[in-house]
């Protein structure tokens, strides 16, 4: 059974750790709302942007599209890009993610398919190369910085080239969709070819290009893998301070639970002592 003083060093030891995970806490609060706001201002970008792709893919024969659009016919080689954040503490937020790109990449891998891996981020890089250290083809890491497009520009020229080159023929982006401060779901989206959503014609605008759709979409498409990867890193990086943020409430919770607890303990613990002493004194007492 601990002494009073192994109680008190332990008690003193917990507050300690109270502290931090309560100003972490703050901290996480204070970057989550310039984070949130971030993420949600680039959705409409990349949302009309996909509208633009959509509008050009429709007015253009199926043979007609880039390769990055209409893919290169192919379907065996298959590139994930996984995207999560360089830092822990944050609950599930990582593993969810890589929880998610794992599933696909056993998908993958069941139905005979070749599978490389990018990852974006310390945590998925250590997680997936656990299992799959001989697929993983090159890892990037942004740090504690906000992401910015000059950044992701090196990410998407790298997957771009290897589609190029004929070492990949899909590519698969896994990351988080931010959806409140309690919810981010882990998503694995195609990057290449690129999806396009299916609208309704008689609510479409039809344009006349120039030049065609065919030189338009071989300079926009580069641009919108760099505008996805973009996207998802924002997503990700407001998801990691909301996961973070409810994770260390509930770790300062915890701590305070924990000290009441050893509080009592100690009490109790004095008080036997007490009890003890009393005894001893008043035995000896009536020994004399």
């Amino acid at each position: 059974m601990p002494s009073v003083k192994d109680l008190r060093v332990r008690i003193a030891s917990v507050k300690s750790t109270q502290k931090i995970t309560k100003a972490m806490q703050m901290v996480a609060a204070a970057k989550l709302r310039r984070a949130q706001m971030t993420a949600e201002s680039a959705r409409p970008y990349a949302t009309k942007m996909a509208e633009v792709i959509a509008n050009l893919a429709a007015g253009m024969a199926g043979g007609e599209a880039p390769p990055l659009l209409g893919g290169n016919g192919m379907d065996q080689k298959h590139l994930v890009v996984v995207a999560t954040s360089d830092r822990g503490l944050a609950g599930g937020f990582n593993s969810g993610i890589v929880r998610a790109a794992r599933e696909r990449i056993a998908t993958l891998i069941d139905q005979g398919k070749e599978v490389k891996i990018i990852t974006i981020g310390r945590k998925g890089r250590d997680q997936l190369r656990r299992l799959y250290s001989q697929r993983m083809v090159e890892n990037f890491e942004f740090g504690v910085k906000s992401t910015t497009l000059a950044q992701v520009r090196p990410i998407a020229q790298k997957i771009i080239d290897m589609f190029v080159a004929g070492e990949v023929d899909v590519v698969w982006l896994a990351s988080s969709r931010f959806k409140s401060v309690v919810t981010q779901t882990p998503t694995v989206r195609q990057l290449i070819p690129a999806t396009v959503e299916q609208t309704d014609s008689k609510n479409v605008a039809f344009y006349d290009y120039e030049p065609d759709e065919t030189e338009i979409l071989e300079t926009l498409l580069p641009q919108n893998i760099s505008v996805q990867i973009l996207t998802a890193m924002l997503e990700n990086q407001a998801g990691f301070f909301a996961s973070q943020m409810t994770a260390m409430d509930n770790a300062t919770r915890n701590a305070g639970d924990l000290i009441n607890a050893l509080t009592i303990q100690m009490n109790r613990t004095r008080q036997a002592q007490i009890t003890k002493e009393l005894i001893e004194i008043i035995s000896g007492a009536a020994a004399v």
